[in-house]
């Protein structure tokens, strides 16, 4: 059974739990906040199994983050142990050559209160608190502007580009799926040559101010006063960013 204090304390939560919008949103940006976004595991070959039990003890007594698959599966199940009504969604990313990937590329929520919501801890830079799930409405966030937009049976999640246009992040449809039906993505996405998670390795957070990215051996720090990027010198150096910036110590 999930243990849902020390969870809350992993992201340093304190304040009502209630399955309310308020904690909806609170939660979401405390996960997005501490938690980091990263792919170390696959860089090593270690085995990531869809296994609720095994993504909440990596992310909660690990101290560790992970891709989509892992931070979107254990956030979802928090939010049920808090009372709230949650189904995962398959999404299917957008490729920057055009197109996008298959059914199960991405996994993403839906919370119901009053109205829908799509939750995702999960995309790595993305919007920070949870937008509405209602089509063709802007929606402000402190990571900047989204919307989503029906295209034939699906919907389309997109971001405002410093130029005013709009690019499309991923598209989803609302069926309800389960862990199980991502395993065969989550293999291919930790073993194909094909796959974004195989060919570097990543770790990143949103902050206060922007965010903070370790793209290899490159330090990436971006915030109002703009974006600085450091290359770190050794191994050592990057073990202590991982540390410093994730507290990510045994890896």
């Amino acid at each position: 059974m999930l243990d849902v204090e020390t969870y809350l304390d992993r992201i340093g939560y304190q304040a009502s739990t209630a399955p309310s919008l308020d904690t909806l949103r609170a939660i979401h940006c405390a996960h997005l906040l501490t938690v980091p976004f990263e792919n170390l595991d696959i860089a090593r070959g270690r085995k990531i199994v869809l296994d609720e039990e095994a993504l909440i003890r990596k992310i909660v007594e690990q101290r560790r983050g992970g891709f989509c698959y892992e931070l979107n599966g254990a956030f979802a199940a928090l939010l049920r142990s808090l009372g709230f009504r949650v189904r995962l969604l398959s999404a299917r990313v957008a490729r920057d050559a055009g197109g996008e990937g298959p059914e199960f590329d991405h996994l993403c929520l839906r919370v119901d209160l009053d109205e829908p919501w799509l939750a995702d801890v999960g995309f790595g830079d993305s919007f920070l608190k949870p937008l509405r799930l209602q089509t063709d409405v802007e929606q402000a966030d402190p990571a900047g502007m989204f919307r989503i937009v029906e295209r034939g049976d699906r919907l389309q999640f997109e971001k405002m580009e410093p130029d005013k246009s709009w690019k499309r992040q991923y598209s989803f449809t609302q069926q309800p799926r389960r862990l199980d039906e991502f395993s065969h993505m989550c293999h291919h996405h930790q073993t194909s040559p094909e796959s974004p998670f195989t060919l570097k390795s990543i770790c990143t957070r949103a902050t206060n101010e922007g965010r903070i990215t370790l793209a290899e051996m490159k330090l990436i720090v971006t915030n109002s006063g703009g974006r600085t990027e450091t290359l770190l010198a050794s191994e050592q150096d990057r073990n202590d960013a991982l540390k410093h910036h994730f507290g990510i110590i045994d890896i």
